[in-house]
């Protein structure tokens, strides 16, 4: 769904010129994913389908794979995988630093076993 009026462009940080060069690492760019409105509420949604995955009948010690894209891949998509991680491994302290704390509570024992992998943060920036 493209947001009316440029809205969408306005949330991409690349088109930001002072978030274009910094990544998913970097806390501007964390935040201006983070307040992106619907993306907590996507976050919330992707832990719950991984936590169907994990109830399903066949989970039992299979591996779920989870991707995260965006244009560039170094902004919102980064910014997605780090809150996931944040949440499946009960990492409090990221998680309230994303802004979704109360995700993360339930699995602070549950110690799954989660890889985080970015393929393109470090690539160069992508000219658009």
């Amino acid at each position: 769904m493209r947001v009316p009026d440029g809205g969408e462009r306005r949330r991409d940080p690349h088109v930001s010129p002072e978030l274009r060069y910094m990544t998913a690492h970097d806390s501007p760019v964390r935040d201006a994913v983070m307040t992106t409105p619907g993306i907590k509420e996507l976050i919330t949604a992707t832990v719950m389908q991984i936590e169907a995955f994990l109830a399903g009948p066949s989970a039992s010690g299979r591996l779920v794979r989870v991707a995260a894209g965006c244009a560039g891949g170094r902004h919102r998509a980064g910014t997605v995988a780090l809150a996931l991680q944040a949440a499946l491994t009960g990492d409090a302290a990221t998680a309230a630093g994303l802004g979704i704390a109360g995700l993360a509570k339930p699995y602070v024992d549950r110690y799954l076993d989660v890889s985080l992998v970015h393929r393109d943060l470090d690539k160069p920036v992508v000219e658009r």
